[in-house]
């Protein structure tokens, strides 16, 4: 009795049917790195309102400045307003989700309106003559300056070598530093005679008390928006004190679409130009410094070519913002606390923060709702969130070899001159305004100073170095930059 033999094709075809399934079984699964993660709706929702939340005061500041300065009228200030949040929402999704390869950093980034170009526009403002004549030249200077940041983005990314930890941690923590006073001038602000009363001091502590017992006694999710918890139970309790205003809410319409050029066509003034650029150097500056911290919070390598996408997406953001009548858009330092705070690493978190924004832009009502939440209550979670970018700050500089002289003088000199702003108001009014626009402003002055001193100490100084002690000495620097260097580029 004779066995029927098997077809070959239909013995082949299940054995490679069964080594498919095989490999298929122990095929890894592909792991995503928390940046690129989507969360959940509600979590992805609530950790973006808190996101919103903590960098609403600041995305207002500039444009209440500007038109109190200058005097404006309620409603060019209400343009200012939801124009700059409208402009944060779309540079903020340009810097999240980016343009194919060339634009976006592509990182839980934050953006809003840079406090760099105050002083200069003020005095453009001055100048001109007033408002009318004075917001063309401002949103032309701002479209120039922010076209010719776009173009040397790429050349200005190849610093990247020279923000060693030691650099990049004394800039972190004079960021952290520099920004603390800001939240106890909200505390000053809130009041009507100046000096801070006991009321807004006592619902600040309230507000961190909440704070600190949500983080020591919650878990999970609850623990990483306990700031938005924090942020609502001092608003509630801020109503019986008479410190909440809700009278922001009687007249705000519930749709307001921004209008484009709404202070006339932009004007080129060559003056105002070339102080324009000296803002935008200054702007690419702090979020050079502010993309390298986050990639280390995060967890994530920021090359050169990371640093030039998001320098792009700024430089983009700020030449469309004065369409919408706004101002330069820069990264926002606080968001970055609040990333260390809530561990939410999320890009399309932030995303969608963009979004938001860019709804409360065109919903005067909405932004009113916010803008509830009274001073003392921001100033209290801001504390947490200056306070961690600083302590990050200390971590990084934990990385550099501080045993040396010269890296521990780059730290001190760096924390010394950047706080002068910071801890003396109007220390530089004497100044020229040339000058002030890169001495008022304590981060880009600390960061300058930082490299600078890097590159005498840790590059040129092993040079003129030779023989002996001093040969060992050049070695243990070169070594020392060398391990910098891939600290920052890895």
């Amino acid at each position: 009795m004779s066995s029927q033999p098997r077809p070959a094709g239909k013995s082949t075809e299940s054995t490679a049917a069964t080594e498919s399934t095989a490999a298929t079984a122990v095929d890894p699964p592909v792991e995503v790195h928390p940046v690129d993660e989507i969360l959940p709706p509600g979590r992805m929702l609530v950790a973006s309102l808190q996101h919103v939340a903590s960098m609403y005061a600041g995305a207002v500041s500039v444009p209440l400045v500007v038109a109190v300065a200058a005097k404006m009228s309620p409603g060019d200030t209400a343009v200012l307003m939801g124009g700059s949040l409208l402009m944060a929402g779309i540079a903020t999704l340009l810097q999240t989700l980016g343009i194919g390869n060339f634009i976006g950093s592509r990182l839980p980034f934050v953006n809003g309106v840079s406090f760099a170009g105050v002083g200069v526009m003020l005095t453009i403002i001055t100048t001109q003559g007033g408002v009318e004549a004075g917001m063309p030249v401002v949103f032309g200077a701002i479209i120039v300056s922010s076209l010719f940041g776009f173009l040397v983005s790429s050349y200005f990314s190849r610093l990247v070598r020279f923000f060693p930890p030691v650099v990049t941690g004394s800039v972190i923590t004079l960021i952290g530093v520099s920004l603390i006073p800001v939240a106890y001038d909200w505390i000053v602000d809130a009041s009507a005679t100046g000096t801070p009363e006991p009321g807004s001091v006592g619902l600040a502590g309230a507000t961190v008390l909440v704070m600190l017992l949500l983080q020591r006694f919650t878990r999970g999710f609850l623990k990483q928006i306990s700031m938005l918890f924090a942020m609502i139970f001092g608003t509630l309790l801020a109503i019986p004190m008479g410190l909440a205003d809700f009278s922001k809410l009687d007249d705000a319409a519930l749709v307001g679409i921004p209008s484009p050029l709404h202070f006339g066509a932009p004007q080129f003034n060559i003056p105002a130009i070339i102080s324009m650029c000296v803002v935008m150097l200054v702007i690419l500056t702090e979020s050079t410094a502010d993309m390298i911290a986050l990639g280390k919070i995060v967890d994530k390598e920021v090359d050169e070519k990371t640093i030039a996408r998001g320098l792009r997406a700024d430089a983009l953001g700020s030449a469309l913002s004065p369409l919408f009548n706004a101002f330069h858009a820069s990264a926002f330092a606080q968001n970055i606390g609040l990333v260390v705070i809530s561990k939410v690493r999320s890009r399309y978190v932030v995303a969608l923060s963009g979004g938001i924004l860019v709804l409360i832009g065109l919903s005067p009502a909405a932004a009113a709702l916010i803008s509830v939440v009274p001073m003392p209550v921001l100033a209290a979670v801001s504390l947490f969130l200056f306070g961690s970018i600083a302590v990050s700050g200390i971590q990084t500089l934990l990385q550099a070899d501080l045993h040396r002289g010269d890296n521990a003088l780059i730290v001190v000199v760096t924390l010394g001159a950047g706080l002068a702003p910071a801890l003396s108001d109007g220390f530089y009014d004497a100044f020229p305004a040339w000058a002030q626009i890169v001495l008022g402003s304590g981060i880009s002055t600390g960061c300058l100073l930082a490299v600078a001193l890097n590159l005498v100490f840790n590059h040129l100084g092993g040079a003129v170095r030779s023989g002996g002690a001093g040969s060992a000495e050049s070695a243990r620097s070169a070594g020392s930059a060398a391990e910098a260097e891939a600290v920052v580029t890895h």
